[in-house]
């Protein structure tokens, strides 16, 4: 009986565990970028997954047009973007 006990009690501390150093954490950094997601408009400045900085040009559901340095523009996936930049270099 004691066993079963102790037993149950290192279940509920291990989902614990793992529920405040895995599942929460992955849960706020969606959010985070979920709401990145939405903020973005044409006009600021980016930088993707992939390390390409730029400038939307415009934005729909799905993809972004991103005007890079050199005067090119890349079509990519929306979610693609990793960062939105504060401050212009």
């Amino acid at each position: 009986m004691e066993n079963t006990a102790v037993f149950f009690i290192f279940l509920i501390l291990l989902f614990a565990m793992f529920y405040f150093l895995i599942i929460r954490p992955q849960r706020k950094r969606q959010q985070r970028h979920k709401e990145l997601m939405d903020a973005l408009m044409p006009g600021d400045r980016i930088i993707t997954i992939g390390g390409i900085h730029g400038k939307i040009e415009s934005i729909t559901e799905e993809n972004i047009i991103l005007k890079v340095e050199s005067g090119a523009t890349i079509r990519m996936a929306r979610n693609a973007v990793a960062y939105k930049q504060e401050t212009s270099p």
